[in-house]
């Protein structure tokens, strides 16, 4: 039980950490948020209570190719933000094309025999 209540206030503090500091300096946060901080703990944790590097390998591997898909949220949101002037609009089409194109990547990749 201590270890989960570990992983949870670890994982759970970097997102409060980043949510603070991006109230001072957007900058710093924007960097800190850009890291892999969830991939980074996912795998740790995955590895303290497996042990299998294998596990780990393919887990990189598939994050490396549902990363992509996210990204162009990245643009898409800001953009709608200063055209719209709104944040949820922006937000919750930033997810509908993730989610897009979650389905347009998982299909390609298929279509290209990549297994994940």
């Amino acid at each position: 039980m201590t270890y989960y209540l570990l992983k949870l206030f670890l994982s759970a503090g970097v997102i409060v950490a980043v949510t603070e500091i991006a109230k001072r300096n957007n900058a710093a946060a924007s960097i800190i948020h850009s890291l892999p901080m969830t991939s980074l703990l996912a795998f740790i944790w995955l590895y303290a209570e497996t042990k299998d590097s294998s596990l780990i390998g393919r887990h990189a591997f598939g994050t490396f190719w549902f990363v992509l898909p996210t990204l162009p949220m990245f643009l898409l949101m800001p953009w709608l933000i200063k055209k719209l002037g709104s944040f949820w609009p922006a937000l919750s089409a930033g997810i509908a094309l993730t989610i897009a194109l979650y389905f347009l990547t998982m299909a390609l990749l298929k279509k290209a025999g990549v297994e994940l």
